[in-house]
């Protein structure tokens, strides 16, 4: 059964965001790390790029396959995480703390309502 924290929204595609004030932090959930298996390497956006709720704009790949991730909300990218870049197994041990990918300064933060609450979340991958 795969970790789902309840301070977390959720994506369709396994994205997770935690909200403090008006920033996000992003990443991948558990279960989708597991589905990934051994992350491999990890491509982040750019500090200072603005992105689209639902716009690929990062990548992970891991032995099986590449995969984009798609943002959650919009706004700008506030912080990259350079340590899953340097050690991207850090998205497989510890995918919803150390394994973060980046930081948005939240521009609508209406968006968030539209993600998945813990409990739907779990429901989706059949929890």
């Amino acid at each position: 059964m795969s970790n789902i924290p309840s301070d977390l929204k959720y994506t369709k595609s396994h994205e997770w965001v935690r909200v403090s004030g008006d920033t996000a932090t992003v990443g991948i959930t558990d279960h989708a790390q597991h589905e990934l298996t051994d992350i491999v390497f990890v491509e982040l956006p750019d500090v200072g790029r603005k992105v689209k709720a639902g716009e690929a704009c990062a990548v992970v790949e891991s032995v099986k396959t590449a995969s984009d991730i798609y943002s959650p909300v919009s706004g700008e990218i506030l912080e990259a995480n350079r340590l899953v870049v340097d050690d991207p197994a850090l998205v497989n041990s510890e995918p919803h703390d150390s394994g973060w990918f980046y930081k948005i300064k939240l521009s609508h933060p209406a968006e968030l309502n539209a993600l998945l609450s813990p409990e739907d979340y779990k429901k989706q991958i059949g929890g």
